[in-house]
């Protein structure tokens, strides 16, 4: 019993530290373009300095796991928030374009710091109860994003952008040292002596285990529901606008499906045990298909309320299927857990970056509602197909 409280307060701690970084982040993250476009960059500029940021959390991430085997995952989170505050302060000052860009991939290896290694941390301790466990760590930015955002214009509409960067550093320093106390002497898992080697062959093992586990295509189908979210994240507010949406409603619209999401998370974290992972991605996936044909099929017709209840069910569906997809790696590859946190972490940023780099060529020759209506069927062929196949392998 003393056992499960400790294992308890280390997602509880996990859970904390990344609402604490993405509160710091989010204060600034929604008007960072406006930050750039202050400072001359041009829209593909822009653009690169995203793609910097994603592709160098791909790129760490499988080191970063490596590292796992070497160094204390805590020291590692640490660190990892520490990097965050550090792009912070790098933000106020007066920096060449050589070393903005250095800050972005900074940033990015700050965030395969921090991922790679709480992933770990919750698949090492939360072995049968992962899918609760990360449900709670993938809520986290949602409580950030009901605040922050609204937090970080008031800050730069009274002190601008070295204003927001300075609260987001205090904020960031502040994490990084709970997270070195809060997690330092927690039971965290056994760490081996690995070689580089061993490592890299480690992910050969991890393919093939997935594939005699039948774990493949509940990986792909979250991947593809990921790809939605990438999409979402890069164009949404645009088909917002599309729609004739003001600045003010899409920010309350942003602020209230947030909210929203809150309570609604709480239930999710708590229950969503009850169920398989291979149930919950299948779940999650279903509701992120379905709710994404009927937003393309309704777009003409749909208003504030329809297009909230759309988002908001979006939001659920991504939030099972990721903690589906997470507990499935924590369960079936338990051996390679530290591999698994990186292969994991590298899933989000490369979707988001696909998702947002397909989106930019669709966009050019279809129009959201065709979007969002093939992407939601592919969808939600590939989770029946998932159900069919796990409803068989239960059967035998």
């Amino acid at each position: 019993m003393q056992i499960n409280k400790k294992i308890l307060g280390i997602t509880e701690n996990i859970t904390l530290i990344h609402f604490l970084v993405m509160f710091g982040y989010k204060l600034f993250s929604l008007y960072f373009p406006l930050f750039l476009i202050q400072k001359n960059f041009s829209i593909i500029e822009i653009g690169y300095t995203n793609f910097l940021i994603y592709l160098s959390i791909a790129v760490s991430a499988p080191l970063v796991g490596y590292l796992n085997h070497k160094i204390k995952p805590y020291i590692l989170i640490s660190l990892g928030v520490l990097g965050y505050g550090v792009y912070s302060f790098l933000m106020i000052t007066s920096i060449s374009f050589f070393w903005f860009y250095l800050s972005q991939i900074l940033l990015g290896i700050s965030a395969a710091l921090f991922f790679v290694s709480s992933r770990n941390i919750l698949m090492g301790t939360n072995q049968k109860k992962a899918d609760g466990a990360f449900a709670w760590f993938y809520s986290a930015p949602s409580y950030a994003d009901a605040i922050a955002p609204v937090l970080g214009a008031l800050i730069i509409w009274k002190f601008g952008f070295f204003g927001v960067f300075g609260v987001a550093l205090i904020i960031q320093l502040i994490a990084s040292f709970y997270a070195y106390f809060s997690l330092k002497g927690k039971p965290l898992g056994i760490m081996e002596d690995v070689s580089l080697k061993t490592s890299a062959l480690k992910y050969k093992e991890i393919r093939n285990s997935m594939k005699l586990k039948g774990a493949g295509i509940f990986i792909f189908i979250s991947f593809l529901v990921l790809i939605i979210a990438g999409f979402n994240n890069t164009f949404f507010i645009l088909f917002l606008k599309s729609l004739n949406w003001t600045q003010d409603q899409i920010l309350i619209f942003n602020s209230l499906v947030s909210l929203a999401f809150l309570p609604i998370s709480f239930v999710i974290a708590k229950r969503i045990n009850k169920s398989s992972s291979e149930q919950n991605i299948c779940l999650g996936s279903s509701a992120v298909g379905l709710f994404s044909i009927l937003l393309g099929g309704l777009a003409n017709i749909l208003n504030f309320y329809s297009v909230f209840i759309i988002s908001l069910s979006q939001s659920v569906g991504g939030l099972i299927t990721s903690s589906g997809r997470s507990g499935l790696m924590s369960a079936k590859l338990k051996k390679y857990k530290e591999e698994s946190a990186a292969i994991d972490t590298i899933f989000s940023p490369l979707s988001t970056a696909f998702g947002a780099l397909l989106g930019g060529f669709l966009i050019a020759s279809f129009d959201y509602s065709f979007i969002f209506m093939t992407g939601g069927l592919i969808i939600l062929f590939f989770s029946l197909t998932g159900q069919y196949f796990f409803r068989k392998r239960s059967l035998r």
